[in-house]
């Protein structure tokens, strides 16, 4: 169960951070920072939780909630992304954590911490980070970090559905499901899907007739 004790033991300013998308072939990879300057209500925190134990509509009520939050002054937060294209440059642990170091100089005031769903916190972070790992379900900043980058990525997803039609992006998030792989092999790749994936790579090869 998330609360806020690790953001309390912690004293200062406390960012969770978390990220969406690094299992998909296609779209960014979506991060949040999240800051909860006095704390978390409790009908607030009793929404939060890891955005995958949520239900579609779970998350969106969250993600409603922690809008209302931040024009409340409640919560803090910033959400950045990388692109597919940035993906295949550095590689999906790069470009999450180039989303991470994105989000947190997007917030309105630097945190003394940022503690980071995981086990390897990005390199050249703005501020001290620690790890946690299944901290999407220990902290109540992560988990609220988890729901916006989640809610964010599949609206990004959906938009890029209605541009690239064909793929299923608005069913399957980018995700490699079967339909997803079985529209790659026959439409081959968009601009949106990334590099360095071997089922997108073998796309590639099989439309140029060579490795890329």
């Amino acid at each position: 169960m998330a609360d806020f004790s690790h953001e309390t033991a912690a004293g200062g300013r406390v960012a969770g951070v978390d990220e969406a998308g690094r299992g998909p072939l296609a779209g960014p990879v979506m991060a949040a920072a999240v800051v909860f300057p006095q704390g978390v209500p409790a009908p607030l925190a009793a929404l939060l939780d890891d955005s995958k134990a949520l239900s579609p509509r779970q998350r969106e009520q969250a993600f409603a909630a922690l809008v209302a939050a931040r024009a409340s002054g409640i919560a803090e937060y910033a959400v950045a992304a990388a692109s597919a294209r940035e993906i295949g440059r550095l590689n999906i642990l790069g470009a999450t954590h180039l989303a991470m170091r994105r989000a947190i100089l997007r917030l309105p005031s630097p945190p003394d911490l940022a503690l980071i769903d995981g086990n390897r916190p990005p390199a050249q972070a703005p501020c001290a980070t620690a790890c946690l790992e299944g901290g999407d379900g220990l902290s109540l900043s992560i988990a609220a970090a988890s729901i916006l980058a989640k809610v964010l990525r599949d609206r990004a997803m959906t938009r890029l559905d209605a541009r690239w039609p064909g793929y299923g992006f608005a069913r399957h998030m980018g995700y490699p499901t079967a339909a997803h792989r079985a529209a790659l092999a026959q439409l081959g790749p968009s601009p949106h899907h990334r590099r360095g994936f071997a089922p997108v790579d073998a796309a590639w090869q099989a439309l140029a007739g060579h490795a890329p």
